[in-house]
């Protein structure tokens, strides 16, 4: 009998083609509004912290902010792979150490219909506070408010097999954990200075042909 395998997937930059934190960066953020990211990059601030403050700062009316989110493009072959795991019955979690807010504007009504969990930290907006960041509770972690690993860990002690894909620094944890790995960009990096074997994502096309060779 074949071992169950589960999915557990980042969102920003490995289902986007970059973090939503880029896409405000580039459009709305000045010199100061950055100033936090910096401070987490020095080790001085933790990232779900450093994601409230900036994002906290927006300033705009939330029809902006939902059309802007829109513009954002995701990798379509994650959808076929989601598609496929639905048929098989291979379970499907989407991760994030962003907030829920824009994932569902972008894709909500597909994380409904092919029956994926999200977890992330939740976000609410109003123009005159800013995107909010409010802690994910099931699974919590001090830094990124997310644990990205004690979602691989309990997939694995419900007894299956996890493939992970990610694609940076708060995925290490998560990747290093799971049974097969996916890596992108700075992650792929990580996995190689710190020998967890892992392959090259180029897109979910190849996820899906690893999944199908595994559940025969």
């Amino acid at each position: 009998m074949s071992k169950k395998w589960a999915l557990v997937s980042d969102f920003d930059g490995t289902i986007s083609d970059k973090d939503f934190f880029y896409y405000l960066a580039d459009r709305y953020f000045d010199e100061k509004m950055l100033k936090p990211w910096k401070e987490f990059l020095a080790g001085e601030k933790k990232h779900f912290v450093a994601l409230a403050e900036m994002f906290g700062n927006l300033r705009i009316k939330e029809k902006e902010l939902n059309d802007f989110i829109k513009t954002i493009k995701l990798d379509q072959s994650f959808f076929k792979l989601a598609e496929w795991c639905k048929k098989e019955g291979v379970p499907v979690t989407i991760c994030s150490a962003g907030n829920d807010y824009y994932i569902n504007v972008l894709m909500g009504k597909k994380i409904e219909s092919l029956g994926i969990k999200l977890v992330s930290n939740r976000g609410k907006y109003s123009s005159k506070s800013g995107l909010k960041m409010i802690p994910n509770e099931e699974y919590f972690d001090d830094n990124l408010g997310v644990s990205k690993v004690a979602i691989v860990e309990d997939w694995q002690g419900k007894g299956y097999n996890v493939v992970y894909c990610g694609d940076g620094l708060p995925d290490i944890k998560a990747a290093a954990a799971a049974d097969k790995v996916f890596a992108k960009s700075m992650l792929y990096d990580e996995c190689i200075k710190r020998g967890i074997v892992s392959e090259k994502l180029t897109d979910f096309a190849q996820v899906q042909k690893f999944m199908k060779e595994k559940i025969k």
